[in-house]
C-alpha cells in the first residue's frame, strides 16, 4: 500500500512537468483551424462564383478570401506574439552559457526550414529532440509536438505528420 501511495504522490508531483498545451494555445490552434476552414469555404463560393460567370459575385468572393486570409495570418501572428518570445531572448542575453552547446553538427546537411514544411523523420529523430526545453526557456509544448535542434536552429515539429511549426534561427548562437 505504501509503494502504491508514494508512486501517485511521485506522478502527481512530475505531471507539471509534463508539457502541456495551455488553454491559450488551445484557444489559439482553435481560431487557427476556424481561420483556415474560413478560407477553404471561401474559395469554395468564389470557384462557384467563378462558374457562375458573374464579375461583381467573383469580385466581392476575391475580397471575401482575401479577408479570411488577412484573418488567419492576424491570428497567426497574434499567437506567435503570445509565445513569450522576450522570456528566453532574455534569458539567453543574461546566461550564455547554458546556450553554448559547442560545435554542432548532423550527418546531414543545412537546411532553413520554413512553418508549414513537412520534413523527413530523420530531422527530429530522438537524438535531436531537446529533452529540457523549459532550461531554455521555449514555451511548452501540446502531446504530439516535440522540439529539436538542427545545427543552430530550434524547430518545432508535429510529430504526428513530420510538420515544423514553429523555427527559431540561430537560436544556440
Amino acid at each position: 500500500m505504501k509503494k502504491f501511495i508514494t508512486a501517485a504522490l511521485l506522478a502527481a508531483v512530475a505531471m507539471p512537468a509534463v508539457a502541456l498545451p495551455s488553454a491559450a494555445s488551445a484557444q489559439s490552434q482553435r481560431e487557427l483551424r476556424r481561420d483556415r476552414q474560413d478560407i477553404r469555404e471561401e474559395q469554395r463560393e468564389l470557384r462557384d462564383a467563378r462558374r457562375r460567370g458573374d464579375r461583381g459575385d467573383i469580385r466581392e468572393e476575391r475580397r471575401d478570401v482575401r479577408e479570411a486570409r488577412q484573418e488567419y495570418r492576424e491570428d497567426l501572428r497574434d499567437r506567435n506574439r503570445r509565445w513569450g518570445d522576450n522570456d528566453w531572448r532574455d534569458y539567453r542575453g543574461r546566461n550564455r552559457g547554458v546556450y553554448a552547446r559547442g560545435n554542432w553538427r548532423a550527418p546531414f546537411g543545412y537546411t532553413r526550414f520554413r512553418t508549414g514544411v513537412r520534413i523527413a523523420p530523420s530531422y527530429w529523430g530522438s537524438r535531436y529532440v531537446i529533452a529540457d526545453p523549459w532550461r531554455y526557456r521555449l514555451p511548452s509544448v501540446g502531446r504530439s509536438q516535440r522540439w529539436v535542434r538542427h545545427y543552430d536552429d530550434v524547430l518545432l515539429i508535429d510529430t504526428r505528420r513530420g510538420i515544423v511549426i514553429r523555427t527559431i534561427p540561430g537560436f544556440y548562437q
